[in-house]
């Protein structure tokens, strides 16, 4: 269940869209919002979600990268600004997950009044985070449904020999 001494846990669709529209739930009523901006490339799904359940139309996206396939960096850099607001007021900044908080710190500096949600949350990151739906332990590796494969298991009973 672990992989070099870390956790795993795999989310579903169905999990996922669940916690997510719990999510958007404690963000109403929708009409305080002018907009929603997901970072990209995880916050792409849950802002997607949220901006249905809320009603929000203005979507935009900042592109950011922080990780190396499985390897967080020191620093995340911009790869691509947001262009709906200046500072953020009236919009929630959207993300699968809140790690050691490297990608969150970066765009507080650059949205200052937004609010920041996850879906997710570890605890090194989680005084950058206004709202999310669920803790998480700080070595647990979160595999995402977009980062897997379904696919075919043979039976039990096929396998003896």
């Amino acid at each position: 269940m672990s992989v070099e001494g870390k956790k795993e846990f795999f989310v579903s669709w169905e999990e996922l869209h669940r916690a997510t529209r719990e999510l958007a739930r404690r963000q109403l009523p929708a009409e305080q919002w002018r907009g929603i901006v997901a970072v990209s490339r995880g916050g792409l799904v849950p802002a997607a979600i949220i901006a249905r359940e809320l009603n929000i139309r203005v979507v935009d996206s900042i592109c950011v990268s922080s990780y190396d396939h499985q390897s967080q960096r020191d620093s995340a850099i911009i790869l691509k600004d947001v262009s709906a607001c200046e500072d953020g007021e009236g919009f929630l900044v959207i993300d699968d997950l809140v790690d050691t908080g490297n990608t969150l710190r970066l765009l507080r500096q650059r949205l200052p009044k937004a609010k920041f949600i996850t879906v997710y949350g570890k605890p090194a990151g989680l005084e950058l985070v206004d709202d999310y739906e669920a803790k998480l332990e700080q070595t647990t590796w979160i595999h995402f449904p977009w980062d897997m494969h379904l696919h075919y298991v043979d039976p039990l009973a096929g396998q003896q020999g």
